[in-house]
């Protein structure tokens, strides 16, 4: 089984990474008890955009991935693309809003898509996950997307959490973002299989 994507594999290490730094900064900007506008604020929202775009890359990659084959479990495969993206597309509408405070007045997330994106997102994300590990076992192992629903599940309860939440989302998408090796990887090299076979003869 090939590895995955390049791309796919750097942002799937790179973009969780960068979800951590932004909860680091969040807790630093927080230690005189006010989380606002600062460098601090800036570095850590311009974190967070990028590492939602690389999510977004992973989401196309999972499917990408997934041999779904043709009926229902396509089109299941398809949907959770679709609502993978557009949660990671809310996310970046709201974190360019907080970055540019001229674009919230301008252009406003409405209220209806600020309630279904987080959960779109999450759902699409960890169907994708669940669809990797059912129909390619040896690419994803099933902890993965018990600890993605963690690191979901720790970020949405509490956001001071938020670097623990990115360290489960890191550890569950290590698989991804490592290439594959499999056992028959380790056999001997074909030249070496030729020279055995002609000493044989």
């Amino acid at each position: 089984m090939a590895p995955a994507p390049l791309a796919v594999r750097v942002c799937a290490f790179v973009g969780p990474v960068l979800l951590l730094g932004y909860g680091l900064l969040r807790q630093i900007d927080g230690l005189d008890g006010d989380i606002g506008p600062g460098p601090n604020w800036n570095v850590g929202h311009t974190l967070f955009l990028v590492g939602f775009v690389m999510f977004g890359v992973v989401i196309v990659g999972m499917r990408r991935l997934i041999d779904a084959g043709t009926g229902g479990l396509r089109l299941g495969a398809d949907a959770a693309m679709v609502a993978g993206l557009v949660g990671a597309g809310c996310f970046l509408w709201v974190t360019l809003g907080d970055l540019f405070e001229g674009l919230d007045d301008a252009a406003p997330l409405p209220e209806s898509l600020k309630l279904i994106a987080p959960l779109a997102f999450e759902l699409g994300w960890l169907s994708l996950l669940i669809l990797l590990v059912v129909r390619s076992p040896r690419r994803l192992p099933w902890w993965s997307p018990v600890l993605v629903a963690g690191g979901f599940g720790v970020i949405a309860a509490d956001l001071d959490l938020l670097s623990l939440g990115a360290g489960l989302l890191l550890v569950g998408l290590a698989p991804l973002a490592l290439p594959v090796i499999r056992p028959d990887d380790r056999s001997v090299p074909p030249a070496a299989s030729a020279r055995g076979g002609s000493s044989s003869r």
